[in-house]
Formats: structure tokens, C-alpha cells, sequence
């Protein structure tokens, strides 16, 4: 029987611990076994887990390991700096094995999130999404105008929830351009530091962080944390220092949320799995909008958009396609416009006769785009969303959704 991640996990900790206690005491023998064996059972966890979301930290954990083996067999004679003291807490341990490695400090990372100026995104170019627009213009754009017309307050906090590639990241995008505010953009996983107890200082590092902004800089500050799942998804199988993280985060929301100084600071997360988020962060999230697959309408829409800047004949019909794509996501149909636009451009590179531009003479161009050739992407490209997973969307939004 294979042993649960937990003590997996805790197996490669404790396998690191000894090796860092034999690097620190000049045991290079001692401490190469050690890494490796640490290593050895991260690979195990991630080949028993190939869906965990940890894997990513464990796979950053391999690497640091494999580094330290690799220094300390070039070492000649034992002439190698010890990679901690042995008394030092395990933080400052885990934080050693990285020393030389390129920008891992957590404020040069946090301070990198910032968008200085703001994000580039209009409401006019987010298609579709009228009700996901008006949640976020009513729950933060209003309030942040006129605060005198909100008495009982305003909602701080907000889930954007839905397949992938529909709109979530543009939406806050553009709702933080509206505002002339700051959008600071943190992937959740990256906050799931990959050493003992960093996570929850990274939590409270981001949400310090937008605090000082707000209060220094007198403007709106939107914190955006996409795939929130990563960490804040249900605890029955936690390991390492995630309970201390999502403690962590819920004492953030609960200030966010009315406790303290009336601060701009507004937290949209967003997540393609709502249903691993647990129940007590769905509460922090007074607003949890549905970010539907575009309607026919606005797949109309997006067809025009993506086909205006290419060779096409007049028969190319957006609103044919726009039903002829029925479930495709926006991101889906940019794929397919540019996989028509490969499909045309193959040909012409691959015709009788081409050749490099000659200097004065018109380049060769591809043929005109047909709906045939948008027919034969459609047969090779299917929806990146299932139906079933939109019937999981819908039915999450019947017991949870909260416009």
C-alpha cells in the first residue's frame, strides 16, 4: 500500500532536515544521501499525485536539493561553506539551500506584482459578460466614486468563477483601469512558497503590501489573485504549512472586510474549480459571479474582432460562426481564428514556386480565409470546456452564486 501524501511529504522534510544538519556539520557523504533521498520521495509523491497542485513546489524543492548535491560534489577536499548553522530555524534553512539562486526573495517578488500604471484593459474590450461587468461596476466602481451613497458598506471581497479563457483576469483588469487604481496580480500558487512556513508570510506580506499602497498612494487598490483553489481549496488533505496560509488569509479577508481602517482595498479572486473552494472563504467572498462561456451574441462579436485584421472573403460571416461555434470559449475562438490564419499562410509557404521577398517586388500573400477553411479548424479543434463541465458550473451557481 502506498503511503498518503502527508507522510510522503513528511518523509522528504525529514530526510532534508538530517541533510541540512550533516551540510551544516561539514558531512558532505551524509548530506548528498540525504538530498537525494529527499528528493527521490518528492519525485515518488509527484508520480502517485500527477494532479496535486503542490507539484510545482515540490518540483522547485527537487531542484534546490539537486543544486546543493551538485556544489558539494564539485567541492574538493571538503572545502565547501556550510549551508546553515545547525541551530538555524527552518527557515532560514530551507532559504540557505537557495542562496545564489536567482531573485527568490519574497519581497523582490511581491514588489514585482505591481502594475505601475494601469492595466491596458477597457470595459469596451471585455465582450460580453453584462452581468459579471455590473456585479464588479456596483460592488467597486460606485462605492470607490461615491462612498457617501453606501452607508451599510460595500462588498470588499469578489470570486470570479467559470471555465478557463472566458474573461475572469480582463474583468478585474478592467475594473482596476476604471479606476485609475492599482491591480496587483499574484498567481496563488506562487504565494504556496516552496519552504516551511514562507506561505503564510507571503499572505500577509501581499496584503500588507496593498494596504501601504492604499494608504500612501489615496487610491483604489485591486488584489487579484488568480487560481485561488491553489490555496485556499479544501483542507481534508493539507500538508506542509497550508492550514497556517488559509488561517492566514481568512484574518486578511475578515480586516479587508470592514475590520479597521475604511481603506480601498478590494480582493477579487478567480478560480476554474469554486466547488474545492471551502465553505469558510466563500463567505469572505460577498460577490461570487459566474463567468459564463460567451452567448451567441457575443461570440458574434468576438468573431468580428479576431477577423477584422485578416485577408478574408466577404462569405466569411461572423454571426454564421458565431453559431457554428456554439460552446467554445473566447480564448477558444482567438485559436480558431488563428488556426485558420496558419492554415492559409502553410499553404501559401508550401506552394509551387515561393520563394523570399526580392527587394522591390510585392511579397507573396495568402489566399483569402473561406468558411470552409474555419469548417476544417472546427473538425480538428474542439472546445477546451466539456458540457459536463458546464453543467457543474451551473449546478455550483444554483447553491452558491451570489451577484
Amino acid at each position: 500500500m502506498s503511503m498518503a501524501p502527508q507522510e510522503l511529504e513528511n518523509s522528504a522534510s525529514k530526510y532534508a532536515a538530517d541533510a541540512i544538519k550533516s551540510d551544516s556539520q561539514g558531512a558532505m557523504g551524509m548530506a548528498i544521501s540525504g538530498y537525494q533521498n529527499a528528493s527521490e520521495t518528492l519525485m515518488k509523491l509527484m508520480r502517485l499525485y500527477p494532479d496535486s497542485k503542490l507539484n510545482r513546489i515540490y518540483t522547485e524543492r527537487i531542484q534546490a536539493y539537486q543544486g546543493r548535491i551538485k556544489a558539494l560534489r564539485n567541492t574538493r577536499s571538503g572545502n565547501v561553506e556550510p549551508v546553515v548553522v545547525p541551530n538555524a530555524s527552518p527557515e532560514e534553512q530551507q532559504k540557505a539551500l537557495s542562496r545564489g539562486q536567482p531573485n527568490n526573495s519574497p519581497e523582490n517578488s511581491l514588489e514585482d506584482l505591481i502594475l505601475k500604471e494601469k492595466p491596458n484593459v477597457k470595459w469596451s474590450e471585455v465582450i460580453g459578460l453584462d452581468d459579471a461587468k455590473n456585479a464588479l461596476r456596483e460592488s467597486i466602481v460606485y462605492p470607490s466614486k461615491r462612498p457617501d451613497l453606501f452607508p451599510l458598506g460595500w462588498p470588499r471581497g469578489m470570486l470570479l468563477y467559470g471555465p478557463p479563457g472566458c474573461g475572469k483576469t480582463a474583468l478585474a483588469a478592467a475594473t482596476a483601469n476604471e479606476l485609475d487604481g492599482y491591480f496587483i496580480n499574484v498567481d496563488a500558487a506562487s504565494m504556496m512558497s516552496k519552504w516551511l512556513g514562507e506561505a503564510e508570510k507571503n499572505v500577509s506580506k501581499l496584503f500588507k503590501m496593498a494596504r501601504e499602497y492604499c494608504e500612501r498612494e489615496g487610491k483604489p487598490v485591486i488584489l487579484f489573485i488568480d487560481e485561488v483553489d491553489s490555496l485556499l481549496g479544501d483542507r481534508n488533505s493539507e500538508v506542509g504549512g497550508e492550514i497556517r496560509a488559509k488561517n492566514q488569509f481568512l484574518s486578511e479577508m475578515d480586516g479587508v472586510n470592514g475590520k479597521g481602517k475604511e481603506l480601498m482595498l478590494y480582493v477579487i479572486g478567480a478560480t476554474n474549480k469554486p466547488w474545492s473552494l471551502d465553505t469558510p472563504f466563500l463567505r469572505r467572498f460577498q460577490k461570487r459571479i459566474y463567468v459564463s462561456l460567451p452567448s451567441t451574441e457575443a461570440r458574434d462579436k468576438l468573431f468580428e474582432l479576431y477577423t477584422s485584421p485578416l485577408k478574408k472573403s466577404p462569405r466569411v460571416n461572423p454571426t454564421t460562426l458565431a453559431k457554428h461555434f456554439d460552446g467554445y470559449s473566447a480564448s477558444d475562438i482567438k485559436d480558431v481564428c488563428q488556426g485558420a490564419q496558419l492554415q492559409v499562410v502553410n499553404e501559401l509557404f508550401n506552394s509551387p514556386g515561393f520563394g523570399e521577398p526580392v527587394e522591390g517586388e510585392m511579397p507573396s500573400q495568402p489566399r483569402e480565409l473561406m468558411m470552409s477553411d474555419f469548417r476544417d479548424i472546427k473538425n480538428k479543434r474542439k472546445p477546451s470546456v466539456s458540457t459536463e463541465m458546464v453543467r457543474a458550473y451551473h449546478k455550483w451557481s444554483e447553491q452558491f452564486g451570489a451577484l
